[in-house]
């Protein structure tokens, strides 16, 4: 079990650092990005690389939205003990410079690869820790994260067509997270939670400005009790600023759950008022194809058996692609603005179930 990093004093256990202290099955170690084409708004793409040690598994992919279709390509293996070299057959992730600058290249896959780099605009931003209980006992989430914004350059690859990426108006935030979640393949589900689940409102915005960006992390139950609120403002210099406890305020189109435009209120350290005003436009859903969320295609830590690789195109009309859109969190390409400032970044939302502040009265669409 004695990898690379044991040469490094990092430990935090008394165990090789390939093996995590928890023995839950759902351990995962994973990073997620997002690019966007600034300038025209209609090209969008995720993309991560996650290991899942006590699964034996690792894989990754790489899913663009183009118009009305998304594209993916999956790769997935058994996990190996040199975690210093992150890849996953033809997908690799390269620490250039440490919370700074990474490289993500994909081999030419069935027409689709990519060579990008990512360079940080900032520092990277802790998280507050993210926790939710099953039945007020059992973590189903217990994880630490750090994010980031950023520009990226580079090329991407889509059957044929070489589209390069331009750093003046390529951007997009990351993100690295640890911990408990679900992943692999299904657990049997137990006794069935009391009171069982009415709802979840989640709310992920990471959006650069000319001098700062803003993260916030908003996650309500179905009365809108706040469970998680992570509110702050990050100068190019690295200050940090709190921004208190923000109303949100959603224009959704009518009869669905697509949000159209949003407002985020938040209050500044000297209690002045901090608006950031959202238009969205296209985006990525991340439960068809993505692997988060239920997907029925691809789930994060599946064992898919050695140097599994696989491309796979969804119509984002086809009607069974569309019944299934609501039921997951969905990542915006978004245009803002905040105090004279013109910013671009991610609005990742998912709503489902009832929602009070919003209006939702059950798993439709109707509002009150």
């Amino acid at each position: 079990m004695i990898g690379p990093m044991d040469e490094y004093p990092i430990h935090q256990a008394p165990l090789p650092a390939n093996r995590v202290a928890s023995s839950d099955r759902n351990f995962y170690d994973r990073c997620y990005f997002n690019a966007m084409d600034t300038a025209s708004g209609d090209t969008m793409l995720v993309t991560g690389i996650g290991y899942y040690p006590n699964l034996a598994v690792k894989d990754a992919y790489l899913l663009v939205r183009r118009g009305n279709t998304q594209t993916a390509v999956h790769f997935s293996d058994a996990i190996d003990q040199n975690r210093l070299d992150q890849r996953v057959g033809g997908y690799r992730l390269e620490v250039v410079e440490p919370l700074q600058k990474l490289r993500i290249v994909v081999e030419e896959t069935d027409g689709l690869g990519a060579d990008l780099t990512w360079e940080g605009s900032h520092p990277v931003v802790q998280e507050l820790p993210h926790l939710m209980l099953a039945s007020d006992s059992r973590p189903t989430l217990d994880a630490q994260r750090f994010a980031q914004l950023g520009s990226w350059s580079g090329a991407l690859l889509i059957d044929g067509e070489e589209i390069v990426v331009d750093p003046a108006h390529w951007m997009g935030s990351r993100d690295r997270s640890w911990g408990i979640r679900p992943v692999g393949e299904a657990e049997p589900a137990g006794r069935p939670q009391e009171p069982p689940m009415e709802g979840f409102w989640w709310l992920y915005v990471p959006m650069r400005f000319e001098t700062f960006s803003i993260v916030v992390i908003i996650q309500e139950q179905a009365n809108g009790f706040r469970t998680l609120n992570d509110c702050t403002r990050v100068w190019n210099d690295g200050r940090v600023e709190q921004l208190g406890w923000p109303t949100i305020d959603i224009d959704y189109t009518p009869g669905t759950r697509h949000p159209e435009r949003a407002r985020i209120s938040g209050t500044g350290t000297d209690g002045k008022p901090v608006v950031v005003e959202v238009e969205t436009r296209t985006n990525v859903v991340l439960h068809v194809g993505g692997g988060y969320g239920g997907d029925p295609d691809w789930t994060h830590g599946q064992w898919k058996g050695e140097n599994f690789v696989e491309r796979v195109s969804y119509a984002m009309d086809d009607p069974a692609v569309v019944g299934r859109t609501p039921f997951g969190v969905i990542d915006h390409c978004a245009r803002a603005t905040c105090d004279g400032e013109v910013g671009h970044g991610l609005f990742e939302h998912g709503t489902f179930g009832r929602h009070d502040p919003t209006g939702f009265v059950d798993w439709s669409n109707e509002r009150r």
